[in-house]
């Protein structure tokens, strides 16, 4: 229709209702396009929230182990080959013979009998005799022994024995009948633990290897201790761990966080702990346990426990401020604090991807099952250049293979960390949008990416954090027994205890007997010397390793 040949008001009415109608259409199509907006990040919301359920599922009801089983049989090795493909030049394949490192293979420790377990326990035989109404034949005359017959062996627990020593000591006089006055004469007396206390160097030890060892809290320890008829009250337990940490123990601490910082790398990480009675805070305020770990590689076993009322980086980077070396630590910024060479963790980077493809949610599984298999390739890798030198590992992580450009077949290839990481970095760039719990380990690789290469320019450092935190493991547990700690007094004793303890751990002493010694020694010494030397009590030092050093 001509819409021309219409009178004007005719025209001029259609004209307008036709303008209307399009109005209406561009309102509709905007409010369809918004509702579309809408439900697609309803959509990835409920995705998202869908991942965090899965992710709360897999922490309540999953398994807790990160372990992974690195090679499957008849997979290639980093060096080359397969398992099958052996030949007389150290066991490598043909043309795999040139510049590869022979790395020995795993023995798996043969099974001990529990003769050989028990061996170092004191043994005592129990002989089963007939009653002596039985020691008659059938023709009334007495049987004759022959020998005794093994059964079998069994290990007796004997219940803690608490008992009063009364100390005196033995006094002697000069016999001088033509002295004016009487000499007394005796011997010196040990110094007490604590002064006007009847605690012990012994009593104490338990006290505190049963809280920071074990991790039972000091009100269980009251029950158990009136259970053997010894009414010891928390409060007595807790005002004698403070004061023997503050006496005694607070200057060994002191020693290992200045020996600490000498070292070539430092592992960090920080967990909240919670105190009731601080100056200024209320009580729900997080406090946050610092801890500070040698690498495996050093020379001596050290781990300092540092009790902060923040968790700001210029806490860290007090504590170090005169280390030089190469620091470990996680994502955390706060570490951007502390003026040092700063190396990333893996096993964060790792955990991550497995965090996006939980259980239950089958959406882009493919791709953090992909970032998982990079991770896992580079702990393939280290693993089996671990026996080398320092220097050997450096040179190893950055070696280019002509395989280089390939694509990667899915087995574990004479790939190096820095070519694996090459194809990880490239991989990265390439993935699309992300969401949920995917972004997060995309976006974690992206900024870390600076720190987890450190790795590869210093063969004296691990790809992961988990020196630190299986330091760092006995203090969580520790934490959901006791909960809190009352006093801040009480939590720097806390830090100080965690370190003798866990340091004597991570040096195979005994840690129990050899924090006895400790309380046994040092009041005397201090008693005569306040600033006696004491490097011969640290846990590395040969005495103590020959006087108290777990059998493994």
């Amino acid at each position: 229709m001509d819409v021309s040949l219409l009178p004007d008001d005719l025209r001029t009415a259609l004209e307008e209702q036709r303008a209307m109608f399009q109005e209406m259409i561009n309102s509709f199509q905007e409010t369809n396009a918004a509702l579309k907006e809408s439900l697609k990040q309803k959509d990835l919301l409920i995705e998202a929230l869908r991942q965090q359920i899965a992710c709360l599922q897999k922490v309540i009801f999953g398994p807790r182990s990160e372990k992974i089983i690195y090679v499957d049989p008849g997979q290639k090795s980093l060096f080359g080959g397969t398992d099958a493909e052996k030949s007389d030049d150290g066991g490598m394949p043909d043309g795999q013979k040139q510049g590869v490192v022979q790395v020995p293979a795993h023995e798996r420790k043969p099974k001990r009998s529990q003769k050989e377990i028990y061996a170092d326990l004191p043994h005592t035989e129990e002989i089963i005799d007939l009653p002596e109404s039985e020691k008659f034949g059938t023709n009334g005359v007495p049987l004759k022994p022959v020998g005794k017959e093994f059964v079998r062996t069994e290990v007796r627990s004997i219940p803690a024995q608490h008992r009063c020593v009364d100390i005196y000591v033995k006094k002697y006089k000069e016999d001088n009948p033509e002295a004016e006055t009487t000499q007394f004469v005796r011997p010196d007396v040990p110094s007490p633990l604590i002064e006007h206390s009847f605690a012990s160097a012994s009593t104490v030890s338990l006290i505190v290897c049963n809280k920071y060892f074990a991790g039972l809290p000091l009100y269980r320890q009251e029950q158990m201790f009136k259970q053997q008829g010894f009414p010891l009250s928390r409060a007595v337990m807790a005002n004698w761990v403070i004061t023997v940490s503050e006496k005694y123990l607070e200057r060994v601490y002191l020693l290992l966080c200045r020996l600490i910082v000498q070292q070539r790398v430092i592992h960090a990480d920080e967990t909240p702990i919670q105190v009731l009675k601080e100056a200024g805070r209320t009580p729900q305020q997080k406090s946050y346990m610092w801890v500070y770990a040698t690498s495996k590689r050093s020379q001596i076993q050290i781990r300092c426990f540092s009790y902060e009322n923040s968790r700001s980086g210029e806490r860290a980077n007090h504590f170090l401020k005169d280390f030089n070396g190469t620091l470990i630590s996680d994502g955390y910024s706060g570490y951007l604090r502390v003026d040092v060479t700063r190396a990333g963790c893996w096993a964060h980077m790792r955990r991550k991807w497995v965090e996006a493809m939980p259980k239950g949610v089958p959406s882009e599984n493919s791709v953090a099952a992909m970032g998982l298999s990079y991770c896992t390739r580079l702990f393939e890798f280290e693993r089996q250049i671990e026996v080398l030198s320092d220097e050997g590992r450096a040179i190893e992580r950055q070696k280019i293979h002509s395989q280089v450009g390939k694509k990667h077949d899915g087995g574990l290839g004479p790939f190096s960390a820095k070519e694996i990481l090459q194809e990880y970095w490239a991989w990265i760039e390439s993935l699309g949008v992300t969401n949920g719990k995917l972004k997060k380990a995309v976006t974690y690789a992206l900024n870390q990416k600076q720190y987890l290469e450190t790795f590869l320019e210093h063969g004296e450092i691990e790809i992961s954090n988990n020196q630190v935190e299986n330091a760092i493991r006995p203090f969580v547990v520790g934490r959901k027994g006791w909960l809190f700690s009352d006093t801040p007094q009480g939590a720097k004793a806390s830090a100080v205890i965690y370190s003798l303890i866990e340091t004597a751990k991570a040096n195979n002493l005994k840690a129990g007997e050899w924090l006895e010694h400790v309380l046994t020694v040092l009041p005397e010494r201090f008693a005569y010397d306040p600033n006696d030397c004491i490097d011969d009590l640290l846990p590395w030092a040969e005495g103590m390793q020959s006087r108290f050093k777990l059998e493994k």
